[in-house]
């Protein structure tokens, strides 16, 4: 196993924030994808992120769905919190 900054280390992938409105009705949402966590662990997290965004959502197949477009919000989050986060589309 490599040491944490070596060259050559596995560097954690980013966590994905993007915007989705196919299927919902024109209704837009805020996903949170690539969490290599628990369930449970990112059901805690999405319950964080929903109490800053003032906002309701769920966890679906482990990827975090925020009503709502906030996504620098979000991202702005995640930074905080330690995870790479990017934004991700248009």
């Amino acid at each position: 196993m490599c040491p944490k900054g070596a060259p050559g280390a596995a560097k954690p992938s980013a966590v994905r924030v993007g915007r989705e409105i196919k299927g919902r009705a024109g209704k837009g949402v805020t996903t949170v994808a690539g969490l290599p966590m628990s369930l449970a662990d990112i059901e805690s997290l999405a319950a964080k992120l929903k109490k800053r965004c003032g906002s309701g959502g769920t966890v679906r197949d482990g990827v975090i769905e925020i009503q709502g477009d906030h996504r620098d919000v979000i991202v702005a989050e995640l930074i905080k919190l330690g995870w790479p986060a990017k934004k991700s589309g248009g």
